[in-house]
């Protein structure tokens, strides 16, 4: 007769409560049992001492007798000390997807370029720090004169076709 470990299900719907059970491996899960060696109620904080209880000498006489635990018990028993468990290595499980790898990628450009941004509009300010005082007075006025020239310009044009279409109205009506 081959002997696991195992959690047998109590509790009300959604309300989940474990038994740790030691039963013969081909009775129903949460059938007959030979011996109730623990608990462990999942709706308790994972810190709290009351979540997963064992009684270690049973557990210990059990798996010295041959019993196998399932790997969610055997994760309780090597918490608690009583059985090592070998660490299950699965290096393409943490791996990110094709398409996270791609937004990273993108994130890490866009910082990059944000970066370099910075940088320049540093040395800017730097140099603009570094020149002198009169010359960087007169930059300032070239540019705004700049910068009425095109919007006086764009302004004309704009007043324009409001003014041909006020007259094309009035010969509609008349």
């Amino acid at each position: 007769m081959s002997i696991s470990i195992r959690l047998s299900r109590g509790g009300a719907k959604k309300r989940p409560y474990y038994r740790i059970v030691v039963a013969n491996s081909r009775s129903p899960r949460d059938g007959k049992y030979l011996e109730q060696i623990g608990t462990y109620n999942p709706l308790l904080a994972k810190d709290s001492g009351e979540r997963v209880k064992i009684t270690e000498d049973r557990a210990r006489y059990w798996l010295g007798v041959g019993a196998q635990p399932t790997d969610r018990v055997a994760r309780f028993l090597d918490a608690a000390g009583i059985l090592e468990r070998a660490a299950r290595v699965n290096p393409k499980k943490g791996e990110p997807g094709e398409k996270a790898k791609e937004r990273a990628e993108e994130r890490a450009a866009k910082i990059a370029e944000a970066e370099e941004a910075a940088r320049a509009a540093e040395e800017e300010a730097k140099a603009a720090a570094a020149a002198p005082a009169p010359a960087a007075e007169e930059a300032p006025a070239e540019e705004a004169a700049a910068e009425e020239a095109p919007a006086a310009e764009e302004a004309a044009a704009e007043e324009a076709p409001a003014a041909e279409e006020a007259a094309t109205e009035e010969q509609a009506e008349g």
